[in-house]
């Protein structure tokens, strides 16, 4: 199986944008826990039997706003950061106007170009995805046609396909349902991976805190840069389960 990671460059006002309008934190804090997620996703694709494709936004998939600089060099310096050993990673660039083009681009090219038996499109920003839940999706592929993994908001943090579904316009919103219709109408058989929150909105980065200190307390693995990063900020749930700031770290 190909797990395609869909990276941005880590930009401060580009990635986590809607974390950083809906939360105190401000966009360069946003854009640290990001490049930490996709260390710790990177990581754990490394660890799996996956093989990565790290599947980057170029100059002409970018806002204008963001369209300069080299964003590949971006996203091959954090790639480089994250793992040991980048020689096996492929890095190919996403072709798309939309979202939805660009996934549904690379899944098809890879089924239907390059004739692989899956491929999982794994979101950047859930970093307390595992070895264990890519390495079960594998597994639960081999069953069924499309296999998702809910996330925060009516997402997926995960995808796998070993079949491709119809693609337009299918990530404009909340794509769980969608991609779940989607495979009902090919008559394609439908299997789900566990959730797993993201840190796209305020509630996934406060389901992430507390599971990764739930981890950490049981020395469970996994998430560490993450974790690293969210103490650095002084970031923590409040009893309401909001977001809380420690202005004294």
């Amino acid at each position: 199986m190909i797990v395609v990671v869909p990276v941005d460059p880590p930009r401060s006002g580009l990635v986590l944008s809607a974390l950083a309008e809906e939360t105190p934190l401000p966009a360069d804090a946003t854009a640290s826990l990001y490049e930490a997620a996709v260390t710790d996703v990177l990581r754990a694709v490394a660890d799996s039997g996956g093989d990565l494709l790290v599947n980057y936004r170029d100059e002409e998939t970018l806002p204008e706003s963001h369209a300069d600089g080299d964003p590949e060099a971006e996203v091959r310096t954090l790639a480089g950061g994250a793992l040991e050993d980048v020689s096996t990673v492929r890095f190919e660039r996403q072709v798309g106007s939309t979202r939805s083009a660009r996934v549904g681009n690379t899944v098809t090219h890879l089924l239907q170009r390059e004739g692989v038996d899956g491929v999982a499109v794994l979101e950047p920003t859930v970093p307390l995805v595992r070895r264990a839940e890519i390495d079960s999706a594998a597994m639960s592929m081999r069953r069924y046609d499309v296999v998702l993994g809910p996330s925060s908001g009516g997402r997926t943090y995960l995808g796998g396909f070993t079949d491709s579904v119809d693609f337009t316009d299918a990530y404009a919103g909340p794509e769980l349902a969608t991609l779940a219709r989607r495979t009902a109408d090919a008559d394609l058989r439908l299997g789900f991976a566990p959730a797993l929150p993201s840190l796209t909105a305020e509630s996934g980065l406060c389901s992430t805190i507390a599971t990764l200190e739930a981890r950490q307390v049981a020395g469970r693995p996994g998430g560490e840069a993450t974790a690293a990063v969210i103490d650095e900020l002084g970031l923590e749930v409040d009893p309401d389960g909001s977001l809380e700031v420690d202005r004294d770290r």
